[in-house]
């Protein structure tokens, strides 16, 4: 796997935030490039992109650039999604390694014989998945729209959900369908202390809990509100509250801070006395790799042309349904 790194040699820049924002803006222009960024990813990185959104809105976005070039600041599925999309348009991710535990939990073999037992039900894919699986899957969906797609498919219809089984369960209370769950999850969710927030609760008396249905059921009991990042922002703009308690990845509050920056915003503390709530994989992309694969034009995502046929049905099927 390539990893990008930036050295004094590769670059004249002094690596400060400001040049490298006008470098990077630079080599935008002379691309016609396009950044998009997941709420994830470090500010730096938010300050830079064109767009910052949730998986939904970043296919959405991807689906519609007219950019030539794309580069995805986020992980790797993200980038798989954008080329799923655009295959005659360049794609670059600004390290390779910026994988997903969840999609990891879920290998082509192993779900190909797992939906082999339930031949008559279809699949329905979280799009934190790789595109193998996505070419296996007859639906794709995000967190913004899972309870929507799942809520539009006919009631004897039975349902496989992949590979998130806590947004799975979210899914499964909130349309009261039953559903055949993969066995998957995210480290970053499954790593809140609901010890931990009930202590800050009691602290922060006032604050509101919002929490992100990737989290465990005994976190999304406590939450005042559940949804998407981006739902997450707009319900932390919109709510006369003034302190909120935040169960997702942290990159999140980059935004809300920025948004209403008299509001407190405290990120939901992990088990351990770790950083273990930051995703290891989204913190891998740096405001200098950014710079970096603009200026080498890699590394490039690419797919196999039968894989990505097969992969965009379902994802277009989501863009229809949404």
């Amino acid at each position: 796997m390539f990893t990008a790194t930036i050295s004094p040699n590769q670059s004249s820049l002094s690596n400060s935030p400001q040049d490298l924002f006008s470098a990077i803006t630079d080599l935008k222009k002379e691309l016609n490039a396009v950044i998009l960024a997941h709420y994830y990813q470090e500010g730096d990185i938010q300050d830079i992109a064109d767009y910052i959104g949730d998986s939904l809105g970043l296919s959405q976005q991807a689906a519609s650039t007219q950019a030539d070039v794309i580069l995805f600041a986020g992980v790797h599925f993200m980038a798989e999604t954008a080329k799923i999309l655009n295959p005659h348009k360049l794609v670059l991710l600004p390290d390779l390694e910026a994988g997903c535990s969840l999609a990891d939990s879920c290998s082509a073999d192993q779900f190909s014989k797992f939906k082999a037992q339930y031949p008559d039900h279809i699949v329905i894919s979280y799009i934190n998945c790789t595109a193998e699986i996505k070419a296996l899957s007859d639906i794709i969906c995000t967190s913004s729209n899972a309870v929507k797609i799942v809520k539009q498919i006919p009631k004897n219809q039975p349902i496989i959900f992949a590979p998130d089984k806590n947004l799975g369960r979210y899914v499964m209370e909130q349309t009261g369908r039953d559903m055949v769950l993969w066995d998957g999850s995210c480290i970053v969710h499954e790593t809140f202390s609901e010890k931990k927030i009930v202590q800050l609760k009691v602290q922060h008396p006032q604050a509101e809990i919002l929490a992100h249905p990737e989290c465990e059921t005994h976190i999304l009991r406590h939450a005042d509100y559940i949804g998407s990042t981006t739902a997450l922002l707009k319900y932390a703009l919109d709510s006369k509250s003034s302190e909120f308690i935040i169960a997702t990845e942290p990159g999140i509050i980059h935004q809300m801070a920025k948004d209403a920056p008299k509001k407190l915003f405290i990120p939901a503390p992990p088990e351990n006395n770790c950083a273990c709530n930051e995703c290891p994989y989204m913190r891998l992309n740096t405001l200098e790799k950014v710079y970096l694969a603009l200026k080498n034009r890699t590394p490039e995502i690419n797919l196999s042309e039968s894989i990505r046929v097969k992969a965009l049905k379902p994802i277009q099927k989501m863009l229809e349904m949404s």
